[in-house]
């Protein structure tokens, strides 16, 4: 019979408060930056409301994508729910976090050549604020950071938005003391070198997750070598593990026993295993006779 299932909350899903409050307080501030921006005129405050804006988009998707992910599966169609949006969202923000890197440095090596006279008061007012405000946010999406990638990705944005603030507040004291222009291009450019790696790294970790490659903590022929040590068991083939989403590991594999062997003993063992040794709570496992033929006749 075919049913609905909510299945188990995801690592996000559990953390939709924090990037709720954290979309809403860099909402705030975006908006207060761009009016501030506009009334005065200062470049300096327009660029870093847009940065603000990406960092609400990002934080935006993720939370979209942590609601969606707690909707109930369909076994018609979605069988293993939403969870996959998560990992979408995260590699999103990692090529929309690259975008902004790209023309922060592109930008910050252009004001070498032609620095610009930015007013160093209302950067520094608004720029005190923001970090402010992205302190707050630090605090409100660390501890989902550390499960799961798509609050990861969310928590990267307001981390480069946090060194932007810092940055701008540095650079608003320099202007208003020395009028020196060029500290705001190298403010830039230390705020994209410090963006790129961290955003090509949580971008390798979602194309690692969409590619359906195995945990890369996980040492599949020693996990393949606990399970043949299960009394009964002469051979385990088709071992395949990979990463739903944040926290969520899934296996298949098959499992084949000898004639006497206690086949059900066999599945609790070894479901026990690998919820045990390696975390993995959602296992398919084929128990299968040893005199059993045609699962080698797949070409993949």
């Amino acid at each position: 019979m075919i049913g609905h299932s909510h299945g188990p909350v995801s690592a996000s899903g559990r953390h939709r408060r924090p990037l709720l409050l954290a979309f809403l307080l860099t909402l705030t501030v975006l908006v207060a930056e761009a009016v501030v921006g506009i009334i005065t005129g200062s470049l300096a405050l327009l660029s870093d409301a847009a940065h603000m804006l990406t960092d609400a988009v990002g934080i935006g998707m993720a939370l979209a994508a942590a609601q969606l992910a707690m909707r109930p599966s369909n076994a018609r169609h979605r069988t293993f729910g939403w969870y996959r949006l998560e990992i979408l969202a995260a590699l999103a923000n990692a090529v929309l976090l690259l975008g902004v890197a790209v023309y922060v440095l592109v930008e910050a090596v252009r004001r070498f050549g032609s620095p610009e006279d930015v007013d160093g008061v209302p950067v520094l007012i608004v720029a005190t604020i923001g970090l402010a405000a992205n302190v707050v946010s630090l605090r409100l999406l660390r501890g989902g950071s550390e499960e799961s990638l798509n609050v990861r990705g969310a928590y990267l944005e307001v981390i480069a938005d946090t060194l932007g603030s810092v940055g701008a507040v540095v650079a608003g004291i320099v202007l208003i003391t020395t009028d020196w222009p060029y500290v705001d291009p190298i403010v830039g450019l230390a705020i994209g070198l410090f963006i790129v790696p961290r955003t090509l790294r949580l971008g390798a970790q979602a194309l690692r997750i969409l590619v359906q490659a195995a945990p890369p903590s996980m040492d599949l022929e020693a996990m393949a070598g606990r399970l043949e040590a299960i009394e009964g068991v002469v051979d385990v083939h088709d071992l395949h593990v990979w990463t739903l989403t944040s926290d969520m590991e899934v296996a298949t594999a098959h499992v084949m026993v000898g004639g006497s062997a206690d086949t059900h003993g066999v599945l609790d063992q070894a479901r026990s295993l690998l919820a045990d040794e390696y975390g993995i709570d959602h296992a398919t496992l084929q128990v299968e006779p040893d005199d059993h033929e045609g699962c080698d006749e797949h070409g993949w």
